[in-house]
């Protein structure tokens, strides 16, 4: 199973376009979102394409195949306009005999075991790391990077967590 890992979409439509090509190109069968789907917040800049209707659009052809968690810029009027769940503030997925867990990373890290992979958004800076035992994946931000990182997502095909940029490049690894 391959899965398409995303966060920090912000509003903008420039790059959620860009989201929802690399998900087709990639030939992904789920796309898991992190949180901050339609709003900037307040310490955001506006993004490229900023427009949280056509965002929507972009993602509603997907909606069978999203799983969302909910950031700390997310409300309740997100849930009425989106046709998938993003109300949680944790998930967790099975997939090739590994746990993922979801969550934005705003909240306290809940009860991970080793081998566990935790997914986070929030910072908008990647990551790639192992914390007592589980490890901590990060992709980054799509529309909205931070110190320097890439706009850009996490590929994972059952064996290994693809850190790319919209361009398709491979920037950073870690096997399972």
């Amino acid at each position: 199973m391959k899965i398409l890992i995303a966060s920090d979409i912000h509003g903008s439509a420039f790059w959620c376009a860009k989201l929802t090509e690399a998900f087709e190109r990639e030939g992904a069968d789920r796309l898991l979102l992190l949180g901050d789907i339609l709003y900037h917040g307040p310490r955001n800049p506006l993004p490229e394409g900023y427009a949280p209707q056509e965002v929507v659009g972009l993602l509603t052809p997907l909606a069978d195949k999203i799983m969302c968690v909910r950031g700390n810029c997310d409300s309740e009027v997100d849930q009425m306009v989106l046709p998938f769940n993003c109300s949680s503030d944790y998930a967790d997925l099975f997939a090739d005999g590994v746990t993922l867990r979801l969550s934005h990373g705003h909240r306290q890290t809940p009860p991970m075991a080793a081998g566990d992979v935790y997914l986070t958004g929030h910072t908008h800076v990647p990551q790639n790391a192992v914390e007592g035992g589980y490890i901590h994946l990060n992709p980054g931000s799509v529309s909205l990077p931070k110190e320097g990182s890439r706009h850009g997502y996490i590929l994972f095909d059952g064996k290994k967590f693809l850190f790319k940029d919209f361009e398709g490049g491979v920037y950073d690894e870690r096997k399972i």
